[in-house]
């Protein structure tokens, strides 16, 4: 397996490593690095994707100067090197929703994570990245997004996974390929507040949406994110 690196804005970088038994058609799994006064890591990957990623990240900067952890949700795959980046980097503490501290981090991480409430900001430096709490979207109780004000940039981890090994960024329709991811894992909770959220992230206005698998979209995002939000409602209408 090789990581990609790709720079999809200011100081916003996308590490996409492609694993081809996951699903019918493989799947990347990404991580996201804003390089700034205190850098911020965005998905740690797989413990196994550790060396691949960590290499990757180095080429980008020192990877002892990490300052912040930060993911989704609590799953391997976004967390599952959360202990080695924290090794490796002396200063780095994981930033996470209050909740997701509560509940699993605090005995987790080999040392204390910082709890975070809907809505705060972290100042990096040059970029400002706000905090958002958003129970069962995607998936798990403790899940939370960050939004980077300075770039425009949602990191909104599982919403809008494509499968396949696909291009770093577009910006024309990814819909039917979401659709059809979730038709094959039915990984997103529906609940009567999925839509809704989803609503309130389209309402942010970003410009570019960093995927956590599949292609970081640039197109228009609000759109894309309200027809996303009318598709979970029409799945949850149909499970009901």
């Amino acid at each position: 397996m090789h990581t990609n690196i790709d720079e999809i804005a200011a100081d916003t970088f996308r590490f996409s490593t492609f694993i081809p038994d996951v699903g019918p058609t493989g799947m990347t799994f990404n991580q996201f690095l804003i390089r700034d006064d205190e850098p911020l890591l965005f998905h740690t990957g797989h413990r196994q994707l550790f060396p691949l990623v960590s290499e990757a990240i180095a080429t980008v900067m020192p990877l002892n100067q990490l300052r912040w952890l930060a993911f989704g949700h609590v799953e391997a795959d976004e967390c599952g090197a959360m202990n080695q980046f924290l090794a490796a980097a002396p200063d780095a503490q994981v930033a996470h929703g209050a909740l997701g501290c509560m509940v699993s981090l605090n005995d987790m991480a080999d040392r204390p994570p910082v709890p975070l409430e809907d809505g705060q900001m972290l100042e990096l430096g040059a970029h400002r990245v706000q905090h958002i709490d958003t129970p069962h979207v995607p998936h798990g109780w403790e899940a939370r997004l960050l939004f980077d004000e300075t770039t425009g940039t949602l990191f909104c981890g599982d919403l809008l996974t494509q499968l396949g090994d696909v291009a770093p960024m577009v910006d024309g329709d990814v819909l039917d390929a979401a659709a059809l991811a979730e038709d094959i894992f039915g990984a997103t909770c529906l609940t009567p507040s999925t839509a809704p959220t989803i609503r309130r992230l389209a309402g942010m206005d970003a410009t570019t949406l960093a995927t956590m698998h599949g292609s970081a979209f640039d197109g228009d995002t609000s759109s894309t994110l309200m027809a996303l939000a009318d598709s979970y409602d029409e799945r949850l209408l149909a499970a009901a």
